[in-house]
């Protein structure tokens, strides 16, 4: 039983009928495109096939079914040519991009058109590529989910105003087909918050009892049309929880902020600056060319080398309170919060205990001069002080040292072209003055929902920018 809340939300998000007329109209057309060439077979997949779409959506997945016989480079050939013929027939503008293979994208009465080409298997077991798993989703949840259409709905409104919709890497949250398994799996919206306000650490979900290998991932949903894949694979710890958090705070007081995407709260570099003087922290951004490669490839990349930047950073003894990481169309930014950034020239380092006798003498060989003190004997160990190769964090942060960490391929290859090295106030600018200010007024989901609804000033999480039209 849906409460007056959640039909006000269902009003504004389910799409209206003479809507979806018109896009399953589209898709009819552009389908029969692909029939009428005889060398495939045309399919629509996704949520408009499902009908658990968004109002407002303008995504429309076309498949091209190729014969299992082709080859790889026959399939990826033949699928191109036939996509780039059908959007010049239509008149449409289109480009070519790339996920496993290259597919065609296309803009089309308004809507935003892929016509991919996969393979027409008959078993998933037989699958050659990741996308010839599309189509045994789309027959499964459509087989299912009548009835659940609506609860759908509203738990993609709540995933996208909580940002945790997309499992794409920068989001790593819950993908629109993972959505619709939980909803299957638990009958309906409410039931699906009521369970995952109760979510441990780990937790398993297999919907068919099928499930032949292991995850170590902290949620877990089994394919139902492949028994070797976890579905939620995507979904980080902090995203699942974020949900978790949403949910307890939804059943315990609903309100329209769930649904709702929160306001901007971008601030201007004097008020950043400020705020960073309030901390008493440092802050320092490196920032780098934009490597010519899709999210998917780079931003995995970027947390890499945001990971091997902070591990030189402690390692060179600079207290790090926090890191993050952001992708923009020219530059990526990885920025870090110190709570130190100046240190001593004295550096303690301990050797090996006296009793390893080899080792022992080794270090004190090593050390014998250029040392500030010692090697003397503590506790039993070798100790020696000596002078610090970087006193100073930005130094340390323009100097060579960055290059031999262990950064993310292509973020190496465009470091090795140059970067440059912000501090405080510097680290703001227009393209990434969302993504700093969310970093200094961090705070979860629930927290930034309450303090909106309370008056105060939100601090807001730039994982979702859907909203109620």
């Amino acid at each position: 039983m849906r409460t007056p809340l959640e039909e006000s939300v269902l009003r504004r998000i389910r799409p209206r009928e003479e809507v979806r007329a018109q896009i399953l109209a589209i898709a009819e057309r552009l389908m029969a495109a692909v029939d009428r060439s005889e060398v495939a077979q045309g399919m629509i997949v996704g949520s408009i096939a499902r009908n658990t779409w968004l109002e407002g959506d303008r995504d429309l997945d076309i498949f091209m079914l190729f014969e299992p016989s082709l080859t790889r480079d026959e399939l990826e050939e033949r699928g191109l040519a036939l996509a780039r013929g059908i959007a010049r027939d239509l008149g449409a503008r289109f480009r070519e991009k790339y996920a496993e293979h290259p597919y065609i994208s296309l803009e089309f009465e308004g809507l935003d058109v892929d016509l991919v080409p996969c393979y027409r298997v008959t078993d998933p077991r037989e699958i050659k590529s990741a996308v010839d798993r599309t189509p045994f989703h789309t027959r499964y949840i459509s087989e299912r989910i009548k009835g659940f259409e609506d609860d759908v709905l509203l738990f993609k409104q709540f995933a996208k105003a909580g940002g945790f919709y997309g499992s794409d890497q920068m989001t790593e949250g819950f993908a629109g087909y993972l959505c619709e398994l939980l909803v299957l799996h638990y009958r309906g919206f409410s039931p699906l918050l009521q369970a995952a306000s109760s979510w441990r650490r780990r937790t398993f979900i297999d919907i068919e009892g099928i499930a032949e290998k292991s995850f170590e991932d902290p949620l877990v949903v089994i394919d139902p049309v492949d028994p070797n894949r976890n579905v939620a694979a995507s979904v980080s710890l902090t995203r699942k929880f974020e949900f978790v958090e949403l949910a307890r705070g939804y059943l315990k007081q609903p309100t329209i902020s769930f649904f709702e995407p929160p306001p901007p709260n971008t601030m201007g570099s004097q008020e950043f600056e400020d705020a960073i003087r309030r901390r008493g922290t440092r802050l320092y951004g490196l920032r780098l060319s934009t490597p010519p490669y899709i999210p998917e490839i780079v931003v995995p990349q970027l947390r890499k080398s945001l990971r091997a930047v902070k591990g030189l950073l402690e390692r060179s003894g600079f207290l790090v309170n926090r890191v993050d990481s952001a992708m923009g169309e020219r530059y990526c930014l990885l920025l870090f919060e110190l709570m130190v950034d100046h240190l001593p020239q004295v550096c303690r380092h301990v050797g090996p205990p006296v009793w390893e006798a080899d080792n022992a003498a080794k270090f004190v060989s090593k050390y014998l001069e250029d040392t500030l003190s010692g090697p003397y004997i503590e506790e039993g160990l070798y100790i020696v002080e000596i002078p610090r190769r970087f006193t100073e964090a930005r130094d340390l942060l323009a100097s060579k040292e960055c290059l031999n960490t262990g950064l993310g391929k292509h973020v190496k290859k465009s470091m090795e072209a140059g970067w440059e090295v912000f501090q405080d106030g510097e680290c703001w600018s227009a393209e990434f003055s969302q993504f700093v200010s969310d970093f200094i007024r961090r705070s979860s989901p629930l927290v930034r929902i309450r303090r909106v609804e309370n008056g105060f000033p939100p601090a807001r999480d730039t994982s979702s920018d859907q909203s109620l039209n």
